[in-house]
């Protein structure tokens, strides 16, 4: 089928290209916006968790929301009490705001709204339940935009702003990083062939767009796949255009500008492209077995792009080589003696195997020794630009006001007609007993069956005291429907989702990744073993993320705020991706020593002939991917930067260590044993037929005859 759709456009390449620029007008007008169509808030706490019904039953019940999710930090330097009527009056503004439904101000049944020093005091708002909070949040904050004296924040706003500043990062990225690929894809492509990765890059985002506008109509996306889709789009687009060209050249020097350089480069290197594509899809797909919305929205995304960027460069690239064919011969003294290089360097690491790859390990593991001691946080204030209205308030809080060493955790009760009227007053009373309780309110009834009680515990919702009293509370032995909210209880749930989702998820990424590896190689030897190295890989990323973010290093020029930990969706993300793409380059590699062997070269002499005829173009291919993931690395919002950090790490890790040292040790260690398997196995990957050739069909040879 391949070849049969490779014919066809190579023989018509203008029409080739018009087809795909009538595709990319119509991805540009249907998915074009599909960015401000995405979900800019929440997705990190499992739907159907205890924290997140009971948010729902409180807003059934009242018909806002729980707790006030707009926080005005108002000046008041003669005092709250001399400031009186400036915060009436700035209450009574926000009160006017539709969608707000509870405006509470400082009186002398909330002292915890004004400062400690009282030069400042809080007004806090509460929003209906089923209002459009982008709305609401961006008009409160044009509202008060004039007000020198009024800073907006709270989650309401935070979130708004937040999901805001993903655009502002996604230019600036773009600015960054689009330059340099550009000076690298001249430099690395070479004359003319450096504007078909542009083609093939433009393609991949907006065909991917296109996609995600059509799932996000029956799932609801997190606008943060975004950044994953620009940065792993414009990386896989490049990659496997730049595998295509290098393997078309080679082409062009033993055959020239005949049909047959084509047919050979799609029957080997677009083979091996289909499999490459099929590692990062299978690897990344693996996040939506997490029930987060926001690892879902990842992997969806992930997988997506992965397979929309090999589409669009098996049809791109094929129509550039029948249109300019031996235009794109590239005659360089330079990079023959490159290749010498690369061809020398497998062989002697195959004279010393155990010793390099002994080596090589070790370092790698001392790498990913940081990643063991790695703890958790959620998502706080520390991730808002710290130029952001909401960020302000949040630190203000945090500084100046009593409450700060506290988190507040909300429990929502709903009564059967058979429990006794006095069990919720019970039930508080046993609450308030809890070690680590430092303050409970009345329970208060919302509707005929729902109670609400407001509890404050010690210490912040990452730490081992608050998130021991919600489990503490959830403990309780009581007939009553009890659910826990906040943040304690957010982070409770999302880490016991993780933790129970898990091992299938690993279960299906290594299960996945070995039979994609076994339909290419045939061998049960070589998956296991691409399996061991993408562990070294992941962990030598995860440990260098760990050791940054968690530790609080490079802080000036990462312009980040550390809070102790690591978020852990995160590292689910990132190990993800490096994992994907570790196998990615894998394939690469792997693609050209099987090609070599089954030609018949020996055994060290395919690896040598493999690393080869690859060797600067992996390396070429991870700077590339680098500058276009690790543009991530720029944002303002630092759990995207861990993303962009510990993946740019991780790629180059891939292809300067594993692929230049670790591969060639271990497969001249193993030699033959590298492409055991069992019998019955070697005789069904025969007849699966998925062996990748070298050879030229007759057929196959005149494409272009009519």
């Amino acid at each position: 089928m391949l070849i049969s759709v490779v014919r066809i456009i190579a023989t018509y390449p203008r029409r080739a290209f018009v087809a795909v620029l009538l595709f990319v007008v119509a991805a540009a007008a249907l998915g074009g916006s599909v960015a401000g169509a995405l979900e800019p808030e929440g997705g990190f706490i499992p739907r159907g968790a205890d924290s997140t019904v009971a948010i729902e039953r409180i807003e059934d019940a009242t018909g806002r929301a729980p707790s006030a999710g707009i926080i005005l930090l108002v000046e008041t330097p003669g005092g709250a009490d001399a400031a009186s009527d400036r915060l009436e009056q700035v209450a009574a503004d926000l009160a006017d705001e539709a969608g707000v439904v509870d405006v509470s101000f400082p009186s002398n049944d909330s002292p915890d709204l004004v400062a400690e020093d009282g030069t400042s005091a809080l007004v806090t708002g509460t929003v209906e339940a089923d209002v459009d909070r982008d709305a609401v949040a961006e008009a409160i904050v044009h509202r008060f935009e004039a007000a020198d004296d009024v800073t907006v924040g709270g989650q309401l706003i935070s979130n708004f702003q937040i999901g805001d500043t993903v655009g502002e990062d996604l230019a600036r990225a773009e600015t960054l990083a689009l330059p340099i690929l550009v000076v690298l894809s001249l430099l690395f492509f070479g004359g003319r062939a450096a504007l078909m990765p542009l083609v093939v890059g433009v393609t991949t985002v907006l065909g991917t767009f296109l996609a995600l506008a059509g799932v996000n109509q029956v799932y609801g996306l997190s606008i943060f796949a975004i950044n994953l889709v620009i940065g792993l789009g414009l990386g896989l687009a490049i990659d496997y255009t730049l595998f295509l060209v290098t393997r078309y050249r080679e082409e062009l020097e033993r055959q020239g500008p005949v049909p047959g350089a084509i047919a050979v480069t799609m029957r080997t290197a677009g083979r091996t492209v289909v499999f490459s594509a099929a590692t990062v899809a299978v690897a990344l797909i693996t996040l939506t077995v997490f029930p987060l919305e926001f690892l879902k929205s990842m992997g969806i995304a992930g997988a997506i792009v992965a397979i929309v960027a090999a589409a669009a460069s098996l049809v791109i690239a094929p129509a550039f080589f029948g249109l300019w064919g031996a235009k794109l011969t590239r005659r360089s003294a330079a990079r023959s003696t490159e290749t010498r290089r690369w061809y020398r360097l497998s062989h002697a690491v195959m004279r010393r195997p155990g010793a390099v790859a002994a080596i090589t390990a070790v370092v790698m593991m001392a790498l990913a020794l940081p990643a063991l001691r790695a703890s958790w946080s959620p998502i706080d204030s520390s991730v808002i630009p710290v130029d952001k209205s909401s960020r302000t308030v949040a630190d203000t809080i945090q500084s100046d006001f009593t409450s700060s060493g506290n988190t507040p955790v909300t429990i929502a009760i709903q009564m059967d007609s058979g429990d006794p009227a006095d069990a919720v007053q019970a039930y508080a009373d046993e609450v308030s007993r809890i070690e680590g309780v430092t303050g409970i309110a009345p329970p208060a009834e919302l509707d005929g069956r729902t109670w609400q009680i407001d509890v404050t515990a010690d210490g912040a919702p990452a730490g081992d005291g608050a998130q021991r009293l919600v489990s503490e509370i959830r403990d309780i032995d009581t007939t009553l429907d009890v659910k826990v909210t906040g943040a304690a209880a957010g982070f409770v749930d999302q880490q016991d989702a993780i933790a129970s989702s898990l091992p299938a998820a690993l279960l299906l990424l290594v299960g996945l990744t070995l039979l994609v590896l076994w339909l290419m190689t045939g061998s049960v030897v070589l998956p296991v073993k691409a399996v061991f190295m993408n562990v070294l890989t992941v962990g030598s990323a995860l440990g260098i993320l760990t050791f940054i973010y968690q530790d609080g290093r490079l802080t000036g020029l990462l312009d980040y705020t550390p809070n102790g930990g690591i978020e852990p969706t995160d590292f689910l993300v990132a190990a993800a991706l490096v994992f994907a793409l570790s196998t990615d380059y894998g394939v690469f590699l792997l693609g050209r020593i099987k090609e070599a062997r089954d030609a018949g070269a020996g055994e060290r002499e395919s690896v040598a002939a493999g690393l080869q005829s690859t060797g600067s173009v992996v390396t070429a291919a991870a700077i590339l991917m680098a500058v276009a993931i690790g543009a991530f690395s720029t944002s303002s919002i630092s759990f995207i930067q861990q993303i962009g950090v510990a993946t740019a790490a991780g790629v180059l890790i891939d292809a300067f260590v594993v692929r230049s040292l670790l591969v060639p040790a271990l497969m001249g260690l193993l030699g033959k044993w590298n492409w055991w398997a069992p019998m019955s196995l070697r005789r069904l990957h025969d007849r699966v037929g998925l062996q990748e050739g070298g050879v030229a069909e007759p057929d196959l040879v005149d494409v272009r005859t009519p």
